[in-house]
């Protein structure tokens, strides 16, 4: 699946993301299960949040890094279209909130 940069993207049911402070480590957790998000991922996920689109969140993360945006562009959408065929994230409908049909 590929994600475009208007999509607003919110954690599925039951997920979410906790940084565990003993261990200084983000995890994306779940039922059951979890796993860790290594630095770069949790920067990403950290600003998922079902409310702004996804180019605003790539627009934070060129400022933020420096970097360029299309190279962040590029790789924000990988993990987050990874993340999506994961179940761990879903894409809302900007107007009502609700998760568009299939």
């Amino acid at each position: 699946m590929s994600v475009s940069e208007d999509s607003i993207l919110k954690y599925t049911r039951g997920h979410r993301l906790q940084h565990d402070r003993v261990r200084d480590i983000w995890l994306v957790q779940a039922p059951e299960k979890a796993f860790i998000a290594d630095p770069i991922a949790a920067a990403i996920l950290r600003l998922v949040d079902g409310a702004r689109p996804l180019s605003a969140i790539i627009d934070d993360l060129a400022a933020t890094y420096h970097a360029p945006r299309e190279t962040i562009a590029t790789d924000v959408q990988v993990l987050l279209a990874s993340l999506i065929d994961q179940k761990v994230l879903v894409e809302q409908s900007p107007r009502n909130g609700q998760t568009p049909a299939s």
